[in-house]
């Protein structure tokens, strides 16, 4: 075991984070750790690198075992270049080198005059010698170029200051240091956050090589899926820690919340009974004595307590936008540099009406430029942008987070974009973006990263535009609000045009993807799944894509646009309708099982054996429910063959 976590609580103020959290941590473990926005994930993660003390309980660590953790706080100002400051991790390695030269020339001299190396100079040397080889002092320089071209880093890019990169990059430049280091235990907080697609591919390559332990947080639900083998979900103060993969989890934690919902119900029926009880005989002294009985077991019943309303089971529903046009935008000859660097010369883009575009490609390819061209937000050196008849543009971007009033309430800021039309459904809406209760009467100051995503995408879906430009839309959200927004999307009648790193959230809405590289746009029909098989099967691996001359970029007939959508949707709502089939046969699975216990230990109870009709009639029952519990086993291997088949395919 190398981590473990006994019994720690954390509470700021009055309010409880976590309490009795658990966790055991061994070698070649993934596990995520999700969870909404604002529950203590991070602060968790923080306790356990031993960052910050527990409340209560304590965090144990196997004898030298290193822990690293993701540094979220990085420092701007720093005028290091980038591969020095990665470089710096492997700074003991530096110093054993200077210690071997310095022990090798002690040797040379003692050759020189002709005395004899003294054992403990040999020792010495021997050790010092092993400790650069075995932590790969001969190939650190390698190792680091490696980690640099992995998340991105152009070779130009790796000599320039710390002082001159966004905190995006900042970020990918503590992850290389982190995994430079090899701790035994990684705690990484939203890992995928800041990385494009091609670094998300390459950062799952290495977390597969890893032979540590990793604790992750994160709402990247595709992600997840691929590496957690265990998932802890922190809510509502409790840590339950859910064995398999994530699509395990959300099946289990289906069945859980059916169960106490029963569990719940009962309990209910039978409090009420005791309280008819109690308010019928509370003042008739023959039954005082039952009474008391009955009030103090009520005193002493642990509730079963149900967690709010599903978040996922929430829905926002996108008012329908007025129709535009058949032709949404068009770009023709567009041209954009900045300073001495050519991001476009004279690219051609169109959309159609329903087109659902999402941009692909590495980090400083253009992407989010061209996005910003497309939304009317940025000049361009020559060429035109012309939008459709009727055509109306919402834009969504990470800026829009810091020209949020925070004076104001969550409600009083949706009230500044609302009519009087609107004015009630607002707290509906709200309620949509997971504001329910007080929580609209929360200062916009106090919200974390993720409420003010959420708030800011509140605003601008209040009353849509019929063509909307999403940039990252899911940065900062939780898994749950990411599925609210992407259902509604779903459902949306309008244009989209998006850059995101969620590739679930690309499968589900994308029907075609187009690739920025080198100046120039590729289109390709379908989600990211048949984008990226379609990349594997033009281009050998490794092979970069050599640019050309800029080509008008022809977007798929209407025809095949509407049958990929199409095709898309019916996909998507099989695997859901599987899933929550699965989720209800684990249910019916567990209801029977609990029947089956206490069938046998009624037929256990020597009393009900003096009644051998009622021995027969339940060893029937019993057979009768095991009969059915194997028929449900064979229905959940068959579906969840099913389901894997579909999500491999």
């Amino acid at each position: 075991m190398l981590l473990r976590l006994d019994a720690v609580g954390r509470s700021l103020g009055a309010r409880t984070l976590f309490r009795d959290v658990a966790l055991a941590v061994y070698a070649g473990d993934r596990i995520g750790i999700v969870g909404p926005n604002g529950a203590g994930k991070t602060t968790l993660l923080r306790i356990a690198a031993g960052e910050e003390p527990p409340d209560g309980g304590r965090v144990a660590r196997g004898r030298d075992v290193r822990v690293g953790m993701l540094r979220q706080e990085i420092d701007p100002r720093l005028s290091r270049s980038v591969r020095q400051e990665v470089s710096s991790v492997l700074g003991h390695l530096d110093v054993l080198e200077r210690e071997i030269a310095q022990l090798e020339a002690e040797m040379a001299r003692c050759g020189r005059e002709g005395s004899e190396v003294s054992e403990d100079l040999a020792h010495r040397y021997d050790r010092a010698r092993s400790g650069f080889e075995f932590g790969g002092g001969f190939a650190r320089a390698a190792r680091v170029e490696r980690m640099l071209d992995g998340l991105g880093f152009a070779e130009p890019a790796r000599a320039r200051p710390l002082s001159s990169f966004s905190g995006g990059w900042l970020m990918r430049v503590e992850l290389a240091k982190l995994l430079l280091s090899e701790p035994d235990v990684l705690l990484l907080d939203e890992p995928t956050n800041h990385l494009d697609l091609p670094s998300i591919a390459w950062f799952e390559e290495t977390l597969q090589e890893y032979r540590g332990a990793a604790l992750i947080v994160s709402h990247n639900r595709t992600f997840l899926r691929r590496h957690a083998t265990r998932v802890a979900e922190l809510e509502n103060a409790r840590f339950t820690v859910f064995e398999g993969g994530y699509d395990r989890f959300v099946s289990q934690k289906e069945a859980l919340r059916v169960q106490l919902a029963a569990e719940a119900r009962s309990q209910g029926r039978r409090i009420a009974e005791t309280e008819r009880f109690i308010e019928r005989f509370r003042y008739k002294a023959s039954k005082a004595r039952q009474v008391q009985s009955r009030v103090k077991s009520l005193a002493k019943l642990e509730r079963v307590e149900l967690a709010p309303e599903d978040r996922r089971s929430m829905r926002l529903r996108i008012p329908a936008p007025a129709r535009a046009g058949d032709v949404v935008l068009r770009l023709e000859g567009v041209h954009k540099r900045y300073g001495e660097t050519v991001v476009y010369r004279g690219i051609d883009f169109l959309l159609r009406r329903g087109d659902r575009v999402a941009l692909a490609g590495p980090n400083g390819a253009g992407k989010s430029t061209l996005l910003r061209i497309a939304a009317g937000a940025l000049a361009f050196d020559a060429g035109s942008r012309t939008l459709g008849h009727n055509a109306t543009v919402g834009f969504y971007a990470q800026h829009q987070l810091e020209t949020l009033d925070a004076s104001r309430s969550v409600l009083a800021e949706l009230e500044s974009v609302a009519s009087v039309d609107d004015v009630p459904r607002l707290r509906g809406h709200l309620g949509a973006f997971l504001f329910s209760g007080d929580d609209v009467q929360k200062k916009v100051s106090v919200l974390s990263g993720g409420e003010k995503a959420r708030l800011a995408l509140a605003k601008m879906l209040l009353r849509p535009a019929n063509f909307l430009v999403l940039d990252e839309p899911t940065n900062h959200l939780d898994v749950s609000a990411c599925e609210v927004l992407e259902e509604a999307l779903s459902d949306y009648s309008g244009t989209l045009l998006f850059i995101s790193h969620d590739r679930a959230f690309i499968n589900t809405l994308a029907t075609r993807v187009v690739e920025v590289r080198d100046g120039v746009l590729r289109d390709h029909a379908g989600n990211y799944d048949d984008f990226a098989r379609s990349a594997a099967a033009t281009a050998a691996p490794g092979a970069s894509i050599q640019s050309g001359a800029p080509r008008p970029l022809a977007p798929a007939p209407k025809q095949e646009r509407i049958a990929a959508r199409e095709q898309g949707k019916q996909r998507s709502k099989r695997q859901e309708r599987t899933r929550k089939r699965l989720a209800a046969v684990e249910a019916e699975i567990a209801h029977h099982e609990t029947a089956l216990e206490q069938l046998t230990w009624r037929l256990g109870d020597p009393e009900v054996h003096r009644d051998g009709d009622a021995v027969r009639g339940l060893e029937a029952e019993r057979g009768e429910i095991r009969g059915r519990v194997e028929a449900l086993y064979r229905e959940w291997e068959r579906l969840a063959a099913e389901l894997e088949s579909a999500q491999e395919a």
